[in-house]
């Protein structure tokens, strides 16, 4: 029986070791092997045809062209969960499946969006400036302007698994939870206590506003000028989503001319942000490299994710996790759950 072989391009930091231990340890029963490729189209381009499946990584976009290449591929895996580094189409067309890491760091950008919130709207990066440069009297005074937080209203757009756990994370600080979200049931939303509402309502009437859209075609700059316009001065707006999602100038704009009061941002539209970008040099934005999702399990979590994904997949079974759902009824795969797990193509 020929090994399944699966192609990944080389990136010195995934895995950090240079090694697929957590990745081989749900592949090894397959006698699975694992090829790193130079990470250049023409060197995938070589190895494609001898590839069962694919382990995507961002240092290698994989474009159509690309895609084009996988003449027996039946998987391309994602450590992460975005995927807008394949071109899902272009895979689908192809009928293979693309699968991600949906909840498998979760709980850690939540956490993330959370901090962010809380240290924006106390100005924390400001307050300790305050102290290390002795501008000691000056905290007080800033603070005494800011609203207290219970009573306030976070707004969420996009009511997917993170923002679900930010709703639970911010109840218990006596917020009013609302949500935008067109393509979620309203039970969903006032099962956890979140009020479901248009994305006009959730920008005119939140004092927090916290983006969880993913990057995809629809969402390209979603949120834009008209939009920062209808939030209030005092707004403070968060994004542990995609960059993207956001135009960028216009929130900076929004920023500068007092139409919102602060921002707290994990992503950015260019990353990293180049050395004249104006946020850089704002006080009252706290800026994270994307790492919101990032501890001390985070590696090895994903990283066996994508090993389970892959030996399921090449033993014959669907994902647990599919991005295009529709190529798996006619991959010959079979669906194998015994019961529903409430979340992807099993469920």
């Amino acid at each position: 029986m020929t090994r399944p072989h699966i192609i990944t391009a080389k990136m010195a930091t995934l895995p950090a070791d240079g090694r697929y231990d957590y990745e081989l340890e749900a592949l090894a029963r397959l006698g699975a092997e694992i090829e790193e490729v130079p990470a250049t189209e023409a060197a995938f381009l070589a190895a494609a045809p001898r590839a069962d499946a694919v382990y995507a990584k961002q240092v290698l976009p994989l474009t159509a062209a690309l895609v084009a290449g996988l003449t027996r591929c039946k998987l391309i895996a994602c450590a992460s969960v975005g995927v807008d580094y394949v071109d899902v189409a272009a895979a689908t067309a192809r009928g293979i499946p693309v699968t991600n890491c949906p909840d498998t760091f979760i709980e850690e950008v939540a956490d993330h969006a959370m901090m962010l919130l809380l240290a924006t709207h106390r100005r924390c990066i400001e307050q300790d400036r305050m102290v290390r440069q002795g501008r000691w009297r000056e905290g007080r005074p800033q603070l005494n302007q800011i609203p207290r937080l219970m009573g306030s209203t976070l707004g969420l757009i996009a009511f997917g698994r993170v923002a679900r756990q930010v709703a639970r994370r911010a109840a218990p600080f006596g917020l009013r939870l609302m949500a935008y979200d067109p393509y979620v049931d309203e039970l969903s939303m006032s099962a956890l206590g979140v009020q479901p509402a248009s994305l006009d309502e959730v920008l005119s009437q939140s004092d927090f506003v916290s983006m969880h859209a993913p990057d995809t075609a629809e969402t390209q700059r979603m949120l834009g000028a008209a939009h920062f316009a209808r939030m209030k001065p005092g707004a403070v707006f968060i994004n542990t989503g995609r960059g993207p999602t956001v135009d960028e100038p216009a929130l900076i704009a929004a920023l500068q001319n007092g139409q919102i009061a602060a921002a707290g941002l994990d992503v950015l539209e260019r990353e990293p942000p180049a050395p004249d970008n104006p946020l850089l040099g704002m006080s009252n934005v706290i800026l994270s490299p994307h790492n919101a999702s990032a501890s001390a399990r985070f590696d090895a979590a994903r990283r066996r994710r994508v090993g389970q994904e892959l030996a399921l997949v090449l033993d014959g079974r669907w994902p647990m996790s599919c991005v295009n759902p529709t190529t798996l009824p006619g991959s010959g795969l079979r669906r194998w759950q015994p019961y529903a797990m409430d979340r992807g193509p099993n469920s």
